[in-house]
């Protein structure tokens, strides 16, 4: 599905624990990180299409998470011109997402990268919150630096209160 103007709705999911750090892992057979994201079916709110592609891609449940945040509106990417699928009508130019913060409730043990019958990823690791903006592939480093940015807030409400908490 894509709108009007060619972008593919998306969402783009990430992931914290108790330290501030935030999940981030390696597309399968490649040499690339990301964040879990994914499409929003037509029939889906982006928080249906999140807790979809979350268990897809990390084999977390609803259960093992809670959302701390999520983005005031669609932060959008363009693809370059060699990812474009010229042949395919009609043609997707790029993705607009909706970002969610989520603060893993579980313990970290319940992260299955193999919960699907096509796992996206093969490997994954925490780390800090802005590491992930200077290491994705360069197409999409605009857009997760402004989806981090503006989750920061969320984030560092978290880690006041854990502050707090640690006292």
């Amino acid at each position: 599905m894509l709108d009007k103007d060619g972008y593919r709705p998306n969402v783009g999911i990430v992931i914290c624990n108790d330290k501030g750090q935030v999940f981030w892992a390696k597309r399968i057979g490649q040499k690339g990180w990301q964040f879990p994201q994914g499409g929003i079916d037509n029939d889906e709110t982006s928080e249906e299409a999140m807790y979809r592609e979350l268990l897809e891609e990390t084999g977390l449940q609803a259960s093992d998470v809670e959302i701390l945040g999520v983005s005031s509106g669609w932060l959008k990417y363009r693809l370059p011109a060699q990812y474009l699928r010229k042949k395919v009508f009609p043609l997707c130019i790029g993705q607009k997402q909706i970002w969610y913060l989520l603060k893993l409730t579980s313990n970290a043990d319940a992260i299955d990268l193999q919960a699907n019958q096509k796992p996206e990823f093969d490997a994954w690791r925490w780390v800090s919150y802005w590491y992930p903006v200077t290491q994705v592939i360069f197409f999409k480093r605009a857009v997760y630096k402004r989806a981090l940015k503006e989750l920061s807030p969320f984030m560092e409400s978290l880690r006041a209160k854990a502050r707090k908490e640690n006292k």
